[in-house]
Formats: C-alpha cells, structure tokens, sequence
C-alpha cells in the first residue's frame, strides 16, 4: 500500500477531485488519467453494490487515490470498503462526535479501532497481508460530512475526535435541512458553512466541500478550503457533449452549409 493522499491533505496541499457515480470502470478509469489528485466514488447516491465498486477499483489501481462515499457509516460498509482498497472512506451525516468515534473506530485496526483482519483485494489477497495492515492505521483516509443542521450545531464537538483526517461540507443536503433545499447561496446556508469553517479552521482540521462548477467552489478556495470536488462525471460528459455539439452547429451555420438534420 503506497498512499500519500492522507499526509497530503495533512499538509493542507489543495487536492482537486471530482464526484464518480458511473458504475462503468471506464470512466473513472478515464478520469484517474486526467490529472485529478483523486476520485470521490459516490457509493452513498450512486448505484453501487460491491460488486460494482472492486471493478471501478481495479480500473484505477491505485494510480491516484478512491475515496469512497459510502452509503452509510456502518461497520460493515466501512470494512468491505477498505478491503476492496479505497484509499479512504467519507462518512454522510456524521452528525455528533459520537458518529464520528465509530467512524474512525471502524475504520483503524486495533489498538486504534476494531475494523475486523480478513484477507481481501486491499490484501493482495493475502500476499501482502502484514505489509498492509502494519501500514493501513497511518495511511487510510478518514473524512466525515458535515451536512445537516445537528452536524453544524455539534460541529465543535465532531472537530475534536482523534482520527478525523478531514470535514467535508455538503451543501445540498445541509441547506436542505435547514429549510432552504438547493439553495447553497442563501445567507442561512452561507452562514452554516462559515461557521464550519472558522471551528475547524482552528481545530487544525482541513476542509472540503462540494461544487457542480468551478464558480460554486471558488470563494470555499478562497476560504482556505483544500479538499475539492468539482463537477459529477456524467454531468461533465453532458456539458462537453452539449458544448461541441453547439459549437458545430455554429460553425456548420457560419460556414452556409444547409442543416440537413
């Protein structure tokens, strides 16, 4: 196991990734080859059973990191997760610091956890079975969600867990807690995430969040936000679709050739 992702985001470096929900290996194959510093594989909104994650990872092999949403912070989630070899795991609606102690409980060997010893992809399938977890406890990732109103309200408390590596900010869902679905650029909403950012701010916990574009993150970098997500995969493959499509068109009618269509 060789992740330097986690020391990375300790070290405050900006790390842009983008959102996978395909279930197609191909295209997050395509997008480790992009440059990304590393994927969010949405197993919590996209359709992914195990089954369909281990291809998805075998397709990327460990070229940039997966960290894999899961669909919720069970133990059995977090386990067969890293077994497959997700660099790390995000936790939705990680609310108290309570939720946040299991997550990293489940997530670290012991002495620092109870995630159970078996022998899986993240293994070598037992060929590099000490290797990894002699080494797992320091490199897996562990980034918890902060978005509901109960998780702003405990946001100090979540701060403070030992083996938090990162707080990640969904704005969808927080705003529509809050009463204000979908609408990120409301003040209740801004004032929310602000107040996330100044308490882990001083925590010394780095920061993400979410944005469909580039204008949607921009003032979060400026926040000092260093864990990104920008644009959802098939939604990219729409845009750029649309884009050249549109772009033809212009160039088919400048050029006086009749639209035969």
């Amino acid at each position: 196991m060789d992740n330097v992702f986690r020391k990375r985001l300790q070290r405050g470096e900006r790390l842009i990734g983008t959102m996978v929900t395909s279930t197609d290996p191909a295209v997050a194959e395509t997008l480790a080859a992009t440059g990304f510093d590393w994927l969010f594989i949405d197993a919590e909104h996209g359709s992914y059973s195990n089954s369909d994650l281990a291809p998805i990872l075998r397709a990327v092999d460990f070229r940039i990191p997966c960290i894999v949403r899961v669909p919720v912070f069970s133990e059995e989630h977090i386990k067969k997760t890293l077994d497959l070899g997700a660099g790390g795991i995000i936790a939705p609606q990680v609310n108290t610091a309570a939720h946040a102690e299991s997550v990293v409980r489940y997530s670290r060997y012991s002495p620092e956890g109870s995630r159970g010893v078996g022998l899986a992809r993240a293994h070598g399938y037992g060929l590099n079975f000490q290797e990894y977890v002699d080494s797992a406890n320091e490199q897996v990732t562990v980034i918890v969600q902060a978005e509901h109103a109960r998780a702003v309200e405990n946001i100090e408390d979540i701060a403070r867990v030992p083996g938090v590596d990162a707080v990640l900010v969904g704005p969808y869902d927080l705003s529509a807690s809050l009463g204000k679905m979908g609408q990120v650029d409301d003040p209740v909403v801004v004032q929310a995430i602000e107040h996330v950012t100044v308490t882990c701010r001083d925590a010394g916990i780095p920061l993400g969040i979410f944005g469909v574009t580039l204008d949607a993150v921009r003032p979060w970098i400026e926040r000092g936000f260093t864990l990104l997500v920008v644009g959802v995969d098939l939604m990219l493959l729409a845009q750029a679709a649309g884009g050249l499509l549109k772009a033809t068109r212009i160039s088919s009618d400048s050029s006086g050739q009749q639209d035969v269509r």
